[in-house]
Parts: C-alpha cells; sequence; structure tokens
C-alpha cells in the first residue's frame, strides 16, 4: 500500500497492514485536501450485514485508537467516528448497547467498514474532524456552513503596504487580522481604517502605474503614497499605527493622533488639525459598530447553543485585539435524540478543522472531549488553547449574552422552518403532487436583445432557498437565434438532466422519498419551475420526453399574468387546463418568491458575464502577450490605449519587450504594419 503524498512531496503516512489480520492501516492525521488510503480484506465476500458484519470485525480489531467509516450498500460512507480504542467502540454497535432509532438503523445499513490506526486520540479526533468535513456522512452532526472567514491584510512586500480584505490561504506576506464574521463587517472596518489612517486599497499594478493621485487622495481617503504625497517614513507610521489599531492598542493610537491635532490647532494650524480630527472620528466609527468590547477578553470565541424542537443552534461570537469582531449563527445537521452538549462537542471539532484558533474558547455548556479537544487544538495551532465553561463574572456575563442570541436566532429559525414546511404541503396539495417535494428547482434566463446569454437555477427545500445548490449555465450554442428564449431553455435542460442521469442515475419514485433528520438532501427535483408559458413547457417537456425522465419529473410553468401583473399569473401542469390562483392565495405568494429568486439570480449571472465582457483588456487578444509581459505594458504605459498608441520604438523601451513582440503588439492596434 502506497502512503498518500503531500504537495511537497513528501509522505503523509506509511501504510502499514497488519500482517495476521489485514484490516488496519496506521495513519497521521489527514490533512485537508489530501486522501487516506483506506483498507479491508477478508470479509467483502462473507454476505454479512449489520450487527454480524460488525461483530465480525471486532473480533480483528486492536485496542488502540483510530478512527473507523460505516458504508452501505452504494459505497456511501454513511458515518465517521474515532474511538480511544477501536475494538471497544465498535463493539458497542455489534452488542446493541445504547442505541438510538437513528443508530440501529445505521447499523442495519452496514454492510462495509474501514480502519485506520492513529497513534494517539489526538490524532484521531483531528482526523475525524477533517473526513466528516470532506465526506459529509449522513448520520454524523454536520457544520453545514464551512465557508472562510473574511481577514485584514496589511501587505508586507510593497513599498508602501496595501490595506485588503482578505479570504483563503495566507499566501502572500503581510499582516493578517481576524477573523470577521462577514464580508460587511470587513468591508465597513476598512471603510472606516481609511479614512482613520488613510492606507491605499488599489491594487499593486494601479499603485505602480499612477502618475497622479486618485480620487480617494482628493477626498482624504488616501495619503497618496502612489506619487509620494507623503514620504515612504510618513507612510510607514501611518502602517503602523493601524497594525497598532487592529492588535489591541487603540487606546495609545487615539492618544497620540489626538495629542498630534492639539498641538496643529495650538500653532493654528486648523488644516492640519482638521484632518487629525477626520482620522478620529474614523477610529470611533470602527469601534461603535463593534458593539459589546469587554475589558477583560483580549482574544477569544465564545460558542454557545440552543438546542430544543429537533433543531440545533450555535451562536459564535469573534473577540480579537479586545474587540469584538462580530458575530455568526450556525444551525448543524444533527439528530435531534442528541443533547446540546453532544452537538456542541461535534461542531467544534469540525469548526475548526481549518480555521486558527485563539488562546481561549468559551462555551455555554460543558463537553465530554473538552480537555481532549483542548490538546488537539493547541497541537494544531501551535500555542496554549484553553476551553473553559466560565461560572461567573464578565466571561460568564459574555457567555450568557451570546446565549441569548443564540435563543433568538433558533426561534426565528424554527418559524422560518415551520412556515416553509406549511408552504410546500400547500404548494402539493394546490397541484395534486403525489407527496410533499422535498427538492424544487427554478430556472430562468436573463440576457439583453440575446448577447451574453445566461440560464439560471436556484433551488428550495424545507429549509428555503439551498444556495450550495445554486447552478448558472452560460449559453454555449451557436445554433440558437439570440434572444431565443426557447432554444436557451432547451441547451439549460439538456445540460441538466443529462448529467444529472450520468452522475445519479434514473431517479425511483415508486415510493414517496424519505423525510428525516438523517435523510440526505436529494440530488433530483421533484418539482421543476418554469418561468414561461405555453411554449417554453412545450421545449421543456420535450427534453424530459427524449430524456425518458417525464414521469420522474414533475414541471409547471409559471406565466406572467395579463399586462405581466403580479397576482394574475396563470399556471401551466401537464394533463390540466391552464389555470389561476385567487390573488392573496399564500402558494402563490411563495411561487412569486421562489420566481422572483430565479430571476435575481439570473439577472445577476447576466450582469456579471457582460461586465466581464466589458472590461476585457484589449491586449487579451494579442497571441504571444501573457499576463508579464501585459502587466510590464499597463505599467509603463498606464493604460491599454496609451499602448494601442505607442510607436513601435516606444514599445520596445518596455523591459521584456523585444522588436518582434513590438511589432506584433503595433500591428494588432494599426492596419499597416510599421512604425
Amino acid at each position: 500500500m502506497s502512503g498518500g503524498k503531500l504537495p511537497d512531496g513528501g509522505v503523509l503516512y506509511d501504510g502499514t497492514e497488519d500482517d495476521d489480520e489485514g484490516i488496519v492501516v496506521e495513519a497521521e492525521p489527514a490533512r485537508a485536501g489530501i486522501e487516506i488510503d483506506w483498507h479491508v480484506d477478508g470479509l467483502d465476500e462473507t454476505g454479512l450485514t449489520g450487527a454480524d458484519l460488525i461483530g465480525e470485525f471486532v473480533k480483528r480489531l486492536p485496542n488502540s485508537p483510530g478512527v473507523y467509516r460505516m458504508l452501505n450498500k452504494d459505497g456511501d460512507v454513511m458515518y465517521v467516528g474515532k474511538a480511544r480504542s477501536l475494538k471497544k467502540r465498535v463493539s458497542n454497535y455489534a452488542q446493541g448497547r445504547l442505541h438510538s432509532n437513528r443508530l440501529t438503523r445505521m447499523v442495519r445499513e452496514t454492510v462495509h467498514m474501514e480502519f485506520v490506526t492513529t497513534r494517539t486520540e489526538v490524532e484521531a479526533l483531528l482526523l475525524e474532524a477533517n473526513l466528516i468535513k470532506r465526506l459529509r456522512p449522513r448520520f454524523n452532526v454536520l457544520l453545514r456552513d464551512d465557508k472562510s472567514f473574511p481577514y485584514i491584510l496589511i501587505t508586507g512586500d510593497s513599498r508602501a503596504p496595501a490595506l485588503y480584505k482578505h479570504r483563503g490561504a495566507r499566501a502572500r506576506k503581510g499582516d493578517y487580522f481576524g477573523p470577521f464574521a462577514s464580508a460587511s463587517a470587513v468591508g465597513r472596518t476598512i471603510n472606516s481604517l481609511q479614512r482613520a489612517f488613510l492606507l491605499r486599497t488599489c491594487t499593486d499594478s494601479v499603485f505602480e502605474s499612477r502618475t497622479r493621485p486618485c480620487l480617494l487622495y482628493q477626498i482624504k481617503r488616501c495619503s497618496g503614497p502612489c506619487t509620494h504625497e507623503i514620504s515612504d517614513e510618513g507612510y510607514g507610521e501611518l502602517v503602523r499605527q493601524a497594525k497598532d489599531f487592529l492588535s489591541g492598542r487603540s487606546q495609545n493610537v487615539k492618544e497620540s493622533i489626538a495629542r498630534a491635532m492639539n498641538e496643529a490647532a495650538e500653532d493654528l494650524d486648523f488644516e492640519r488639525a482638521a484632518v487629525f480630527r477626520d482620522r478620529l472620528a474614523g477610529l470611533s466609527h470602527v469601534q461603535s459598530h463593534q458593539g459589546i468590547n469587554p475589558a477583560g477578553v483580549e482574544e477569544a470565541d465564545i460558542f454557545a447553543i440552543h438546542h430544543e424542537g429537533g433543531l440545533s443552534c450555535i451562536q459564535v461570537f469573534f473577540f480579537r485585539a479586545g474587540q469584538n469582531w462580530g458575530n455568526q449563527a450556525y444551525f448543524p445537521k444533527a439528530d435531534p435524540q442528541l443533547t446540546g452538549a453532544e452537538v456542541l462537542n461535534s461542531f467544534l471539532a469540525q469548526f475548526y478543522d481549518d480555521r486558527p484558533c485563539p488562546r481561549l474558547v468559551l462555551l455555554s455548556e460543558t463537553i465530554e472531549e473538552q480537555e481532549l479537544l483542548a490538546t488537539a487544538l493547541a497541537e494544531r495551532a501551535g500555542h496554549k488553547v484553553a476551553i473553559s465553561v466560565p461560572q461567573r463574572g464578565e466571561k460568564k456575563d459574555l457567555v450568557d449574552h451570546v446565549a441569548a442570541n443564540a435563543r433568538e436566532a433558533h426561534g426565528r429559525k424554527l418559524a422560518e422552518t415551520a412556515s416553509q414546511s406549511r408552504l410546500l404541503a400547500g404548494l402539493a396539495e394546490t397541484f395534486q403532487l403525489p407527496y410533499v417535494p422535498r427538492r424544487i428547482e427554478i430556472y430562468d434566463n436573463s440576457h439583453i436583445m440575446g448577447t451574453n446569454a445566461v440560464g439560471g437555477m436556484v433551488v428550495a427545500g424545507p429549509e428555503g432557498f439551498v444556495k450550495g445548490q445554486y447552478r448558472k449555465f452560460n449559453i454555449k450554442s451557436t445554433d440558437i437565434t439570440p434572444g431565443d428564449d426557447f432554444g436557451m431553455m432547451r441547451e439549460v435542460m439538456t445540460r441538466r438532466f443529462s448529467r444529472l442521469l450520468k452522475e445519479e442515475g434514473k431517479p425511483d419514485r415508486s415510493t414517496p422519498p424519505e423525510d428525516s433528520a438523517d435523510t440526505p438532501f436529494p440530488a433530483w427535483p421533484d418539482v421543476i419551475l418554469i418561468d414561461g408559458g405555453q411554449g417554453q413547457m412545450t421545449a421543456v417537456r420535450k427534453i424530459l420526453d427524449e430524456l425518458d425522465i417525464a414521469e420522474s419529473v414533475i414541471a409547471i410553468g409559471v406565466a406572467k399574468g395579463v399586462d405581466r401583473d403580479a397576482g394574475r399569473e396563470r399556471f401551466f401542469v401537464k394533463g390540466k387546463p391552464d389555470f389561476t390562483l385567487p390573488p392573496r392565495d399564500p402558494v402563490l405568494y411563495f411561487i412569486q418568491r421562489m420566481r422572483d429568486e430565479a430571476h435575481r439570480f439570473a439577472i445577476g449571472s447576466h450582469r456579471a458575464r457582460r461586465k466581464k465582457e466589458m472590461v476585457k483588456n484589449p491586449l487579451d487578444e494579442i497571441g504571444g502577450i501573457g499576463p508579464t509581459r501585459k502587466r510590464a505594458l499597463l505599467q509603463h504605459f498606464g493604460t491599454a490605449k496609451a499602448v494601442s498608441r505607442a510607436a513601435v520604438s516606444d514599445l520596445m523601451a518596455v523591459e521584456g519587450i523585444s522588436e518582434a513582440v513590438a511589432r506584433l503588439v503595433y500591428n494588432h492596434f494599426h492596419e499597416s504594419g510599421g512604425d
């Protein structure tokens, strides 16, 4: 068995099979995006399933820590677990101990298991969290929103460091401050920091090609380092103050600016004093949007869970440098029979799988693996991590505040979910569907006179819009007449359902779909809504018939009413005359909301494509001009228009541009070659 390879060529682990049993491999914790080689021998041909199969595995397992996976007949991973002792932990499944209905069902469906041993339980915990996030097994507690958090970056690889919003890997040299709860929070903070410290936010290519200050300098949002309106030493001092402020030394920075303002006023230099006054106002604006700012908490994440009615809400607040940098609510997918502490325990390991951890984590409830998790996070972060449940004082007040936010977010989510369930049931009754749909796909097209045509698909389910399932389709066919909405819809339907058939196979509609907490969100739609009338529906049904899925998907057309008035829409369903709904019918509002979301998404996709076409640089069209030469030309001449006017001799003056390349560029912009 070969070891998994790291990007740098190193070996992730050495696969070491047990010579006698052949069912365990030793491994180090997986890193994000690295495949683990699982290996199991000997029990594939026995025909055993469920507890009987697990019992046979137990006989061969060691008393060492590790991670196990349980697979169903389709080869899908249903559950990933970790254990201090694989033999003792897995034997519980074989003996039927402490089984909920969910676990009983999971054991019954198990037809295969795979194992990896680790050196310590800490490594098993890290590996388990990584695998759960990657594989998303249906019976695990799942962190639904694992989008990376935004940071503020002050670059360190330029004469004049820039201030940017950053998300993703920290590959660029510089200082990173965060995390912030949302991109909007970062945007507000950067805007205020511009007022306070006058740091540039332009790209390096723009910065290096400026010949005069931009508008931001004129409106006092930048100090103009590009054209040396401020000395490098003066700009460096602004950068130092910005870093101090973001590092928690805000009071010292404010006092320093206040002294400078007073000194300027005493010297009767009121214009300079006004600049310092505006900078102080910018700092105050940052802090005024941070809500609570506890004096005793320098760097911490605070988690509180509210678990009720089969729904869990985990609220997290971020405190860095003594400042509150926002909060976020999460609704993990979990078995309703689990306690809040159990959900929180599983959630935390996944949450910090690929995120930096602060030195202090405060919780609303004591979790079972508190010490183990603290050790694992410290090992990953490279510094000590303390996890505690405060009982008194300011920290307890903070946790109570976070818990109150969790209760409020939980109540709002529960109300939305209940309303959504009623609307889906109403939709099924109105259109006489065989069962309440769990997945609805809504389609719309957007274009201007046939140009930059885009098809949009949005998805709705029991919990509202599922934005991670949205798709856009850039219309590619050259056979479609510009503006042919029917042709566009045919292409979208063909591409969508041909791919779905290839990846998922034809759905089984012989029995109603299951609807339980551990049932994954379906890949196939139960209903598709088409924004259009009889013509659009004819095009759609023809495609569904050609793919032999007309009986598997219910298609409903939604045509705008007379004079395109909302509330007078007509509905088209196969085998029934078209009809309308009463103007105040909740189902009508529900359909209008879904159609409007599809319209918004399609228009947004179309505008993005159109904008990309509009800003396409003319230099992109010249063969032999790659990113390096393009950057050199733009930095030398400033704009593509100036490049188009340059003579061959001027083009040759640019570093990296030979005479042959210069003539290539010149000839691209001129019908006749020459100088």
